[in-house]
């Protein structure tokens, strides 16, 4: 039986969470490696996205915030992102589509140059692998998967060895789990999950509306979910839009049926004309909602990141960000414990990253959770009290713009990744 290969860290899953983890770690200069399912090579990663890019857009877009902005540029992704595409939004609108609820938030209230930037998910993963593949103690292994993952060795000194689809063994004293809302790695690792159907599915694609979409994130809240418009860039055009239309499944099943010219009526609809006509659609993706978080996040040698962790409702638009909050939060923990000479694998060690991450997305869960089921209620006193609460709250400058720096991250206990360098 072949020995197996001595690393530092094992970070299973190469997607953008996965990745920014790795390229944040890169400066410790520990051996780290990165596996990843399926077959690609990163570094010709970025001229696929670029071809793809002359033809259409990716259907899966973020609403990046301003936190998720450093971070990316923190391991230096952002400036390269700049070089496909990014759209930045400066206003966001959001009414209740059963009632007279509007609020309004602009980013000129905050003197910010945007509320955030609405991104394709392929142009932040080509950008960070273009970062990913400057620094020489990252290693990608792709095309594998982990077929087993061992009980820490605390003979040892705490190492688990994964068995790989290849017939490799590879051992570490920290695993990370950032492997998706699935993740085999963290059921390997025997850490239970709290989950539940929202009730919803979401379709996503890419539109083209008769009217600019003003560079503004739009928001509807309908009888059966929110619609959500997003801006996408355009060097000289503004009437493209990506769109996430949470809605019962029968309801998705209906849509996703019609033809284009009936989906794109049934859609403006829906959006009350608010941006015109929607002239075309492109293809259409459907897939359920469900929330899930994790019961704990670290065990010996082991974390879970990302949707691996976590993963919540899209109606905010927070599910990525949560994410690289907690990659630049592990980062943040293992680079310092690293400095210190700990022993960065253990549960320890690891419980600092749990406490710094594990309390805020189970607060912005909840809160999604509440925004679903009070958006949901057909009470018409509950539909009162929130048509209220959101013209009363668009009146009140000074809370409307600290919920909405909170939401963007330039408020409260971030990571180091995550804070703009103090202006001078």
């Amino acid at each position: 039986m072949s020995a197996a290969e001595q690393v530092d860290i094992v970070i299973v899953g190469a997607g953008m969470v996965g990745v920014t983890l790795a390229t944040a770690l890169a400066p410790s200069g520990l051996n780290i490696w990165l596996l990843e399912q399926r077959d690609g090579d990163p570094a010709g990663y970025p001229d696929v996205v670029r071809m793809q890019q002359a033809q259409g857009y990716d259907p899966r877009v973020s609403a990046l915030t301003c936190a998720s902005q450093q971070i990316l540029a923190s391991v230096g992704a952002w400036s390269k992102m700049q070089d496909y595409r990014v759209c930045p939004y400066t206003h966001m609108d959001v009414w209740d589509g059963e009632g007279t609820g509007h609020i309004h938030f602009s980013a000129n209230e905050l003197h910010e140059p945007c509320l955030g930037h609405i991104v394709e998910n392929r142009v932040t993963l080509a950008a960070l692998y273009e970062a990913m593949v400057e620094c020489d103690n990252l290693h990608f292994q792709s095309g594998v998967a982990v077929k087993q993952l061992s009980e820490p060795d605390m003979a040892a000194g705490g190492q688990r060895t994964l068995e790989l689809s290849d017939g490799r063994k590879v051992q570490a004293p920290l695993v990370v789990a950032a492997d998706g809302a699935l993740s085999r790695t963290r059921q390997m690792a025997a850490i239970p999950m709290m989950e539940w159907d929202y009730g919803h599915h979401a379709i996503v694609t890419t539109i083209r509306t008769e009217n600019s979409h003003e560079a503004t994130a739009w928001q509807r809240f309908t009888e059966d979910g929110p619609l959500a418009i997003l801006p996408l860039h355009a060097d000289d055009d503004d009437h493209t839009s990506s769109i996430v239309w949470s809605t019962s499944p029968d309801h998705a099943k209906a849509l996703m049926e019609l033809d284009d010219e009936a989906f794109c009526g049934e859609l403006a609809r829906t959006f009350e004309h608010r941006l015109g006509a929607v002239e075309w659609v492109d293809s259409r993706h459907v897939f359920p909602l469900r929330q899930r978080h994790a019961k704990y996040y670290v065990r010996d040698g082991f974390a879970a990141i990302g949707d691996a962790a976590h993963t919540i409702h899209p109606l905010a638009g927070q599910g990525v960000n949560l994410g690289l909050l907690d990659a630049a939060a592990l980062a943040e923990v293992l680079l310092d414990a690293a400095e210190r000479g700990e022993a960065y694998g253990s549960e320890t060690v690891l419980r600092r990253f749990q406490r710094a991450r594990q309390s805020d997305n189970l607060q912005m869960s909840a809160a999604m959770e509440g925004f679903k089921r009070l958006f949901n209620s057909e009470q018409p006193a509950l539909r009162l009290m929130r048509n209220m609460g959101m013209n009363l709250l668009d009146k009140v400058g000074p809370v409307k713009n600290h919920i909405v720096m909170d939401a963007m991250g330039l408020r409260g206990n971030l990571p180091r990744l995550a804070q703009r360098p103090i202006r001078t």
